[in-house]
């Protein structure tokens, strides 16, 4: 039993968020990412073009105060690139590779879970709404 409504939800939204999190990292896993990688890699897609490293970091869906550490890797896999910017050598922008790119195209070829798939569209844009509304 709960105290009441509120209290009930906010645990239903911290579960049901570590429930999807375990569905996200069984499903990278076979792909050597986190899902914070993923991000990463869709970011830097989705831009078209090099970016800061802060940048990076302020659109991630899951800021991480390791961003840095998880770039690391990408680019140890050859996933991302790092560029000096010839004006400010203390400014790196990042890149996603061809490798990178195969990889995330790899990955929308395996990804067919749908974990709304009990909510038809109307619900889905209500609950959508909802979490609007919480932040």
């Amino acid at each position: 039993t709960f105290p009441n409504n509120k209290v009930k939800t906010f645990l239903n939204i911290i579960y049901t968020a570590n429930w999807i999190n375990s569905i996200q990292s069984t499903f990278f896993k076979p792909f050597g990412l986190s899902s914070q990688q993923y991000n990463i890699l869709r970011i830097l897609r989705g831009a078209e073009k090099p970016l800061k490293v802060q940048t990076i970091k302020e659109r991630m869906i899951e800021r991480s105060p390791n961003a840095t550490r998880l770039m690391d890797k990408l680019n140890d896999k050859q996933l991302i690139e790092r560029i000096a910017c010839p004006e400010d050598r203390r400014v790196v922008h990042i890149a996603i590779t061809d490798k990178g790119l195969k990889l995330l195209e790899d990955i929308s070829e395996k990804m067919n879970f749908d974990l709304l798939e009990n909510l038809n569209e109307k619900e889905a844009g209500q609950l959508s709404d909802l979490l609007d509304k919480i932040r």
